[in-house]
């Protein structure tokens, strides 16, 4: 499934080449996520994500790109390579998991997108609308942001990583965090291992499939 990404991340030739070298335990591509839940008449509609490449991804994918030869990399120099990734992303439903208690929430195809390189670093922008919306109050809504081949390591900003746009009613909150079930099981795999597998973070998992989750809720009325 990785080698299938990484030609679709490519930065629209060989300079992404050295994402095709065998996959192994450890990732080959660092994510920060930042993401807005977008809210409209008390449902949630859709999903905003930012995603920050590492420096090492971002300096191979903008080999190039610098068309004028000014140093800077416009929102339109950056449009093909935006593409590029939108397109390749299709295929794993954007690494983007929403679930309704156990019902998966599906999305459209992703609006509003861009690549902006600030401060070194690339990001991609796009919003994710839902097919339905979902009542903002409903019981056991969540998500995720995850690839589960850990090709890609998804983590979300330390710092304030998810919004509420304007709209969500009073009340409604954002938790970030591994499921307890799944967080039980991890640390009986620690445990089993020294302690070796976790930082001193218990709700960070060190490449052993776990995905920090997104819950959502807000007070009843």
């Amino acid at each position: 499934m990785w080698r299938a990404l990484s030609c679709r991340l490519a930065a629209l030739g060989a300079a992404m080449l050295w994402l095709m070298a065998p996959a192994s335990a450890h990732p080959h591509v660092w994510v920060t996520v930042e993401t807005t839940v977008l809210y409209e008449h008390g449902s949630v509609t859709g999903l905003r994500h930012k995603w920050t490449f590492d420096d090492m991804y971002t300096a191979m994918a903008i080999q190039g790109l610098d068309a004028d030869g000014d140093g800077q990399y416009s929102r339109e120099e950056l449009r093909e390579l935006a593409q590029v990734n939108i397109d390749g992303l299709k295929e794993f439903g954007y690494f983007t998991i929403a679930k309704l208690g156990k019902t998966d929430v599906k999305a459209k195809p992703p609006v509003d997108y861009y690549l902006e390189h600030k401060d070194s670093l690339l990001s991609l922008y796009f919003t994710l609308p839902f097919e339905q919306p979902v009542l903002a109050d409903a019981p056991d809504f969540n998500f995720a942001v995850f690839d589960e081949s850990f090709f890609i390591a998804f983590d979300f900003e330390k710092t304030d990583p998810v919004k509420l746009s304007a709209g969500a009613p009073q009340g409604c909150h954002a938790s970030v965090g591994i499921p307890a079930n799944e967080l039980a099981e991890l640390q009986r795999l620690n445990e089993s291992f020294g302690g070796q597998l976790t930082t001193g973070d218990q709700n960070a998992g060190m490449g052993l499939g776990y995905a920090k989750t997104v819950t959502l809720g807000c007070k009843k009325s």
